[in-house]
C-alpha cells in the first residue's frame, strides 16, 4: 500500500467554535475550504474541521492530536495571549521530549511537543 497523503477529519459538536479554535487559537492556516467543512495545515499533515457526518454531539475521539513545535515557551505564551486552556504546562518528560497539553472544544487532547536539539529524533543518522 502507498499512503500519498493523510489527514485527521474531527467532526465536532460545535463547527464553529472548533475551526475558531484551530484556525484562530492554534493559528492554523486554511489549506482548503468547502461546503461544510474547512482543511487545514498541521505541518506534514492536515487536519479537517467536517460540519458534515456528525451527530452534532461532541466527537469521541480516542487518541491524541501531536503537533510539534519549534518553541514550546513561546508556543505556551502565544496560546496563553488567544484564551486557551492549558491542561499541562510544559515539562521535559523522562524520554526526553518537552511537552505541554492542551485540548480543543470537545476536548480531543492535543500535545505540543519541542524536540530539544541533543534528542535523538535531532540526530543525524547517515
Amino acid at each position: 500500500m502507498d499512503v500519498l497523503s493523510s489527514r485527521i477529519i474531527l467532526r465536532p459538536g460545535d463547527y464553529a467554535a472548533t475551526l475558531a479554535f484551530y484556525r484562530d487559537a492554534l493559528g492554523l492556516a486554511i489549506a482548503r475550504e468547502y461546503p461544510g467543512g474547512t482543511v487545514l495545515f498541521a505541518g506534514q499533515s492536515l487536519i479537517e474541521v467536517a460540519a458534515h457526518g456528525g451527530s452534532g454531539e461532541p466527537s469521541h475521539f480516542g487518541g491524541a492530536i501531536w503537533l510539534q513545535v519549534r518553541d514550546i515557551a513561546a508556543a505556551a505564551a502565544e496560546l496563553a495571549r488567544a484564551g486557551v486552556r492549558v491542561d499541562r504546562e510544559p515539562k521535559r518528560e523522562p524520554w526526553g521530549l518537552l511537552e505541554m497539553w492542551i485540548a480543543d472544544p470537545d476536548g480531543v487532547p492535543i500535545v505540543l511537543v519541542e524536540i530539544p536539539a541533543e534528542h535523538p529524533l535531532r540526530r543525524d543518522s547517515r
